[in-house]
């Protein structure tokens, strides 16, 4: 009786290995984490827009706990989080998610077991106002959008004008960005999970 060998032909390189390799993260774990978590935004989550912004130059290391890590910029398809007054406010105006115009938001790529601390989560913050400024494609991504006009226009006027208000007092919350965490420990199966972050204490709300 003979047996006939069956060779287990190599599988293929997902896009996302291909993505990785193609560059300089194949050796940087850092750089790796970052572009796995911005190609789940993107294909996952359907986010438009994205940009990293690469760690400050003058950061001898990227890896350092101190040093503010790459972070990534982009547009999702609809908000993320509304704090419950600014809701309330939208309601008694009759204005939708929908109407307002898309915002930029800040993730922090980082993978499970990740040390951080405060000065460096600090570090986050303080460059959000620097990269959350409207760039060329939320203007390009602006201009596919229906025009607003008449009473509704009126409404969303007085919204912007009453958020910058709330932002200068925190009376809508303060900063805010998401933290992507991919799944790499033992057995990790590169789930990615985000969570909200925001700067500072976060008032509790009495229902």
């Amino acid at each position: 009786m003979t047996t006939k060998r069956i060779e287990n032909p190599i599988p293929e390189l997902s896009q996302l290995s291909e993505l990785i390799d193609s560059t300089s993260a194949s050796t940087n774990p850092q750089a790796a984490t970052t572009l796995q978590i911005l190609h789940n935004l993107q294909h996952q989550h359907l986010w438009t827009s994205l940009q990293i912004h690469a760690s400050p130059s003058n950061s001898t290391n990227s890896d350092s706990q101190e040093s503010r890590p790459p972070l990534i910029s982009g547009i999702p398809p609809n908000r993320v989080y509304t704090h419950p007054d600014e809701q309330l406010y939208m309601l008694e105006q009759g204005l939708r998610e929908d109407d307002l115009r898309p915002e930029r938001l800040v993730v922090i790529p980082t993978a499970q077991g990740q040390n951080w601390s405060l000065r460096r989560m600090a570090a986050v913050f303080d460059a959000l106002d620097e990269i959350t400024i409207t760039t060329e494609d939320d203007e390009a991504d602006l201009e596919t959008r229906p025009p607003v006009e008449g009473d509704k226009a009126q409404k969303l006027e007085e919204y912007y004008q009453r958020r910058e208000k709330a932002n200068a007092t925190l009376e809508w919350g303060s900063k805010r960005v998401l933290l992507g965490m991919v799944n790499k420990g033992m057995g990790g199966d590169g789930t990615v999970v985000y969570y909200i972050v925001q700067e500072g204490e976060v008032k509790p709300r009495q229902n």
